[in-house]
């Protein structure tokens, strides 16, 4: 291990705090970050374009600023960003064949804020095509894999962020959760992911996959980080319709404010724990249920009785809000264009090469859900069983503050082993999908080992509560010591 490698693997707050100190520039810490990434993302792949000469550039001015007398609140800190999410002058291609060369004349409004606040943009890390996948294998361009085992998956669909910053090639990221893709991710590279409530980040500039679902939220070394990020980030935006014109709370001061989980009633869902889950990661979820406990939470069993029906509520409505929002990529206004002299013809062959065949499905399935005769059997009814669902979580929080749950039945599987079989692969997002369904907030943090993977605890709040979940993850993440530990390749 060198020093190099050292900076690699420092939180946010610990660069900045050395950045403030003068005890490290900008430009030696993005350096360090660069070289890690020539070092083992030919392994890891966690990056579809990379951007050296821009992170310098950008890494130099931080330092000049902060030389000035300026601060900012991730001045001079080396982030990636999903490759779902905007970037200005930068190809921005969903890891879709269809947007390959596709570059944004404009920066999503969480970029424009990273921006504001200092961060240094490493490149754009690899997704699930158009962010719809669990394991980031239905990428166009390539598979990453998972820094602890590279033979294994990393999770997604944000799994290129949250291998970036499992294998030190970034200091923290920004992905998207539609059913789970920051959390679920995060919990099998052994980070911190989370997932604000639905309107808190703004969607300006995130390329739709489900209108209603989708949210951008951090990856993160650990829970102050995470908080940092969602700081930053967070807040209205007039150019998107759907975000909450709420006050952003000092989401660092709230997490360490008050008692920790002392007092905390933290809800256990029975349906959370289930026939099939593995061995290892109902051990290492029960263990950190313990220790909540012995750090002074009061446990609650509590039932979600419409749990069984999410997974079947979740790919109608997502599956349906795809195929509406995939409508635009026609070869005519942006993007892939296939030509020929009939329209349609032009139409069928740029979407026949442009997408890739988890996509394919999802809109035929969406457009199925959508189609006259199955749209009061098929979407209506996922949208009332939405409501039923929305109930049992009001009722929930009538008892507790927080909930705790697994994030992911399974540790990280090995590549190839569900590609073929979309159900199994849907049924990855059974603990996570219910959060998107009803707009809440929720965050993973390591809390063991199953199978020398990675297993990550998911703690749950109601909307806009952010800090609760914070506040009981930050507790339970000072008393161990899951959050300290990294792959040992990445760091050699």
């Amino acid at each position: 291990m060198n020093a190099n490698t050292d900076l690699c693997f420092l939180t946010i707050h610990e660069a900045l705090a050395s950045l403030r100190r003068g005890e490290v520039s900008s430009v030696e810490l993005t350096q360090a970050v660069l070289d890690q990434i020539l070092s083992v993302d030919n392994q890891v792949r966690a990056y579809i374009s990379i951007l050296p000469e821009e992170a310098l550039a950008q890494a130099e001015a931080a330092d000049q600023r902060r030389a000035e007398g300026q601060n900012g609140p991730l001045l001079g800190v080396p982030l990636a960003i999903k490759d779902v999410i905007c970037t200005q002058g930068i190809t921005t291609t969903c890891g879709s064949r269809i947007l390959e060369d596709f570059v944004p004349p404009f920066d999503a409004t969480a970029v424009a804020r990273l921006r504001s606040a200092g961060a240094v943009f490493l490149g754009k890390t690899n997704t699930d095509e158009f962010a719809m996948g669990s394991s980031t294998e239905h990428s166009a361009f390539f598979t990453t894999a998972n820094p602890w085992d590279v033979e294994r998956v990393p999770g997604g669909s944000s799994g290129g962020s949250a291998a970036a910053v499992a294998a030190g090639t970034a200091l923290g990221a920004l992905g998207s959760d539609t059913g789970g893709s920051v959390r679920q991710p995060a919990a099998m590279c052994g980070i911190v992911g989370l997932k604000p409530t639905y309107g808190r980040v703004s969607r300006y500039g995130l390329v739709a996959h489900g209108s209603s679902l989708d949210q951008i939220g951090p990856l993160a070394r650990d829970v102050e980080d995470a908080a940092i990020l969602l700081s930053c980030v967070a807040g209205h935006d007039w150019r998107d319709s759907t975000s909450l014109d709420s006050p952003v709370p000092n989401y660092v001061a709230e997490m360490k404010a008050g008692d920790g989980l002392r007092g905390m009633k933290v809800g256990v869902p029975q349906e959370y724990f289930i026939e099939g889950m593995e061995a290892g990661v109902e051990a290492a979820v029960r263990a950190a249920l313990d220790e909540m406990a012995d750090l002074g939470a009061d446990l609650v069993d509590v039932s979600l009785p419409h749990t069984e029906y999410c997974i079947p509520i979740y790919y109608l409505i997502a599956t349906a809000e795809a195929s509406s929002n995939l409508a635009r990529y026609d070869g005519v206004r942006y993007g892939l264009r296939v030509n020929n002299p009939d329209m349609w013809q032009t139409y069928y062959d740029t979407r026949q090469s442009g997408f890739g065949p988890e996509v394919k499905r999802r809109i035929m399935l969406g457009t199925y859900a959508l189609s006259a005769g199955y749209y009061d059997a098929d979407y209506l009814k996922a949208q009332q069983a939405r409501t039923l669902l929305r109930r049992d979580f009001t009722r929930v929080w009538e008892q507790v503050d927080v909930l705790a749950c697994p994030v992911s039945p399974t540790v990280a599987f090995r590549i190839g082993q569900k590609i073929d079989d979309p159900l199994q692969m849907y049924l990855m997002d059974v603990f996570t999908v219910s959060l998107n369904l009803v707009g809440m907030c929720g965050i993973s943090v390591p809390c063991g080992f199953s199978d020398n993977m990675p297993v990550g605890l998911q703690l749950v709040g109601p909307a806009l509560g952010e800090s609760v979940i914070l506040r009981a993850a930050y507790a339970y993440e000072q008393a161990t010591s899951w959050h300290a530990q990294w792959p040992v390749d990445s760091r050699q």
